[in-house]
């Protein structure tokens, strides 16, 4: 979407187990022109494109970091499977976390449009971010639950009459940091994406934590901005130049001292 709000780009998975190298690859992600309705018939991502000619450099890693970084890429490629009995586990915790009080009638039910999933199937809207996805949500539900439900219930702020869909913007979110990150890469190719590696090798639930962050930093970018739906990939770009900008400052030691981390405590 533009920063007028006419168009977006839709993103759709197109492969698991990606080849990974030192140049980048544009199939991690298939980009297709979308219509204006809400998240259309994909995910929206504000995803940089950029062309296979562009040069980056490359970061060395230590032992540890490179270990990370293959563990949470293997994590990265495993797509949502229904059939698989620990991802079904996994929604419903889900689910038992954001309504607690109400029970829940089938892993495919009309009920899940409550979360803010597009329809009743909310595997559908993974394969923008693979089970990863599904277990930050589940991550931020437990390490955060205060927030997590101000988020899902849009308690903060004046908001808009059009709201973002909690869940699917959650998905959003996942994607957008891997490509942040750029983890689908055998080695960093930008300081962001070193920096994270640092964090990573000293706390496994960094990418997780991150997302938490992240995703309370677009909700608070979404109240500053007064926008609504159609605004949703300006503000996305927005809350990732600023996390961007705040893992850059000289001061950060671990996530926990990003000045966004503040909005996830308050």
């Amino acid at each position: 979407m533009d920063d007028r709000g006419g168009s977006f780009v839709a993103v759709r998975r197109i492969s698991q187990g990606l080849e990974r190298g030192n140049t980048y690859h544009s199939n991690s992600a298939e980009a297709v022109a979308g219509s204006a309705a809400w998240l259309g018939r994909g995910l929206s991502c504000v995803c940089a494109q950029r062309r296979e000619s562009d040069a980056r450099p490359s970061f060395d890693l230590t032992p540890s970091e490179e270990e990370c970084l293959q563990r949470l890429q293997k994590r990265i490629d495993i797509a949502y499977d229904s059939s698989i009995l620990e991802h079904q586990e996994a929604l419903r915790a889900l689910w038992n976390a954001a309504f607690p009080e109400e029970e829940l009638h089938g892993l495919i039910s009309e009920q899940w449009k409550e979360m803010g999933w597009q329809g009743k199937d909310p595997s559908t809207d993974f394969r923008g971010g693979g089970f990863i996805s599904l277990e930050n949500l589940l991550f931020f539900a437990r390490k955060f639950p205060e927030s997590f439900k101000d988020l899902l219930w849009k308690q903060e702020g004046n908001r808009s009459a059009w709201e973002y869909p909690f869940a699917v913007a959650g998905v959003n979110i996942t994607f957008m940091l891997i490509q942040m990150l750029d983890l689908e890469a055998v080695k960093p190719r930008t300081i962001v994406g070193a920096i994270f590696l640092k964090f990573l090798s000293e706390d496994e639930s960094a990418f997780d934590l991150l997302y938490c962050i992240a995703f309370k930093l677009m909700d608070h970018q979404w109240l500053a901005m007064h926008a609504s739906y159609m605004d949703f990939n300006t503000v996305m770009k927005t809350a990732r130049r600023q996390l961007e900008r705040e893992l850059l400052l000289e001061d950060i030691t671990r996530l926990e001292d990003l000045p966004s981390y503040s909005l996830l405590t308050r």
